[in-house]
């Protein structure tokens, strides 16, 4: 039996969590503390014991019941008919871009800090994640039957990443609006034809001449470490191990770890810029520049951990001059393609275009960092269809 005190605890519980939300991204999960969630309520430490053990455990509540309620919108989105169709996916499009749209924190903390959940926790989300996205699949199936079984998680997987794509930025249009926006992007996402792998030849074997230097072994080390643990679970004794040295040799290069994390992101956000300024320089109009774009953002997504690193710095201790200079770069960045894209849909307004070029870049984020997916030989001609089909070029 659910009581009046039961409730009141629920609900409590419930606005606890949305406080540490809204602290977490915010700050990110290592610069909060238990103290700091329970003053943000109005609360002693203390008194926030009595609803959660700890600070993972209220990350951990607000990301089931973020799970929990996507399951809820699902099934009931899928409950008014016996075998789904077109409408029923543009029903549970439109369920889950208004939740996406109240609760931008949400996924946000789940896109960079699910890895400071307990493992249990890990497993438990990952499991029903995979379970949701299988059920999403079987739908879009049969609406297109003509899909193999992995394109379609594959499209479903793009299209979650364009709800996701608001938790990056804060843009944003009147909420019917914005939920429209991310319906329609999400249904061209779902509509891409696949392309079929090309058969080539061999690749040209690398020449090999000479090695890396050593500063530059670091840089590697440490982007591909930061990339797959996270900033906070990577030692600078890890990064020399990984480089082939002793960890305080690693401080002859870099004198901190953020030191280190800021040369990765300002390198990989200075190698898009001068791609872009190239590409800007050499097109013949705005649609072929954006279709250059695309390509070029795909090829360094998926050559190197870099962009990863680059685009995480809400999780990195760095000093607020280097993070707004990592945010400078990625804003400029992000501005040219929004001004190519209202040059090539003028019917979009400057924030829809803004939401929509982010949509588009999330989809190749989320996917060149996700396991089931990674292992697809003709991942990076999908990125560039499935960014394709987001842009609505």
């Amino acid at each position: 039996m659910v009581t009046s005190r039961n409730r009141r605890n629920g609900d409590r519980k419930t606005q606890l969590a949305q406080v540490a939300a809204e602290l977490f991204r915010a700050r990110g999960y290592h610069g909060v503390g238990i103290n700091d969630i329970a003053a943000a309520a109005g609360l002693t430490g203390p008194a926030l014991y009595r609803h959660f053990a700890d600070k993972q455990s209220v990350l951990s509540y607000v990301l089931l019941s973020a799970v929990r309620d996507m399951e809820a919108e699902t099934t009931a989105a899928l409950s008014t008919l016996e075998r789904p169709s077109g409408e029923q996916v543009d029903q549970l499009l439109s369920r889950i871009a208004s939740a996406s749209v109240e609760r931008r924190d949400v996924a946000a903390l789940w896109r960079w800090e699910g890895r400071n959940l307990s493992p249990e926790d890990q497993r438990e989300i990952g499991k029903r994640s995979s379970t949701l996205l299988t059920t999403w699949a079987k739908v879009l199936l049969d609406v297109r039957p003509e899909l193999p079984g992995a394109d379609a998680e594959l499209l479903c997987w793009a299209a979650l990443s364009v709800f996701g794509s608001v938790s990056v930025h804060h843009t944003t249009v009147a909420k019917r609006r914005f939920e429209r926006l991310l319906v329609d992007i999400a249904k061209r996402v779902l509509s891409t034809d696949v392309p079929k792998p090309v058969t080539a030849g061999p690749a040209p074997a690398p020449l090999g001449v000479g090695s890396p230097s050593r500063r530059e072994q670091v840089l590697l080390a440490a982007a591909e470490l930061f990339g797959r643990r996270g900033f906070h679970a990577v030692s600078m004794e890890d990064i020399g191990a990984a480089a082939g040295i002793a960890g305080p040799s690693v401080y002859r290069h870099f004198p901190s770890k953020a030191s280190l994390a800021y040369a990765i992101g300002r390198r990989a956000g200075d190698r898009l810029v001068l791609g872009a300024e190239e590409i800007l320089r050499t097109s013949s109009d705005e649609a072929e520049a954006l279709g250059r774009l695309v390509e070029s953002y795909v090829r360094n997504i998926t050559g190197s951990p870099e962009l990863v690193v680059s685009f995480s710095v809400g999780g990195m201790h760095l000093g607020e001059t280097e993070r707004a200079e990592l945010l400078r770069i990625q804003r400029d960045y992000v501005a040219r393609w929004v001004d190519l894209l209202g040059t090539a849909r003028p019917e979009l307004g400057a924030r829809e275009a803004k939401i929509t070029v982010h949509a588009a870049l999330t989809i190749a984020n989320d996917l060149a960092r996700t396991r089931r997916v990674l292992a697809r030989p003709n991942l990076p001609a999908e990125l560039i269809a499935l960014m394709t089909a987001a842009l609505g070029r």
